[in-house]
């Protein structure tokens, strides 16, 4: 069972990568069962010393024009940053808010939050620049690819929220 969980994991990889640089097509979809996902698949392949929540205002009407296997990319490289950060152990809490105007669901509110190192307020912007990295290994590109395919393809917004030095970080998703 995990190594067919692994395969389709792959082709997921193979076909998120087929879109970028071109426009995915976007669809209606419930956001906690991807959050949700995307936090079970973290889940299983980080230490249990990671504790996750999932949060939601109201479970109804968290609906959100999505390109699911990118969206999901995007979750768990924020994720991902936010485990080496606190160097694999601590909390991760997603929480989903809406705020609403003339009767219907204007913006839907994706707050990442962890407990890790935090980031300089100095950073706040220079961290989304392709290259930017504060690890040992990687290319930078995480960050600046997630706020692409949010900003570009779900025309919504990736930004930090907060952060504090030696306290974590949220970051921000906001989709229309």
């Amino acid at each position: 069972p995990q190594m067919d969980e692994d395969i389709r994991r792959l082709q997921m990889i193979a076909e998120r990568f087929s879109k970028i640089g071109s426009q995915p097509t976007l669809e209606q979809h419930e956001v906690l069962p991807v959050l949700q996902t995307a936090m079970d698949y973290m889940r299983t392949r980080t230490s249990n010393k990671i504790i996750y929540t999932l949060h939601a205002e109201e479970t109804e009407h968290c609906q959100a024009m999505l390109c699911v296997p990118l969206f999901e990319w995007v979750i768990e490289n924020i994720c991902k940053n936010a485990i080496d950060s606190m160097d694999g152990k601590g909390s991760i809490t997603i929480e989903v808010k809406t705020e609403n105007g003339k009767g219907k669901t204007e913006n839907l509110y994706i707050d990442i939050t962890d407990t890790g190192k935090g980031i300089d307020r100095r950073n706040f912007r220079r961290i989304f620049n392709p290259g930017y990295t504060s690890k040992k290994r990687g290319w930078g590109l995480g960050l600046s690819l997630g706020k692409r395919i949010i900003e570009d393809y779900h025309r919504g917004k990736l930004f930090v929220k907060q952060s504090q030095l030696g306290v974590g970080t949220t970051f921000r998703i906001v989709l229309r």
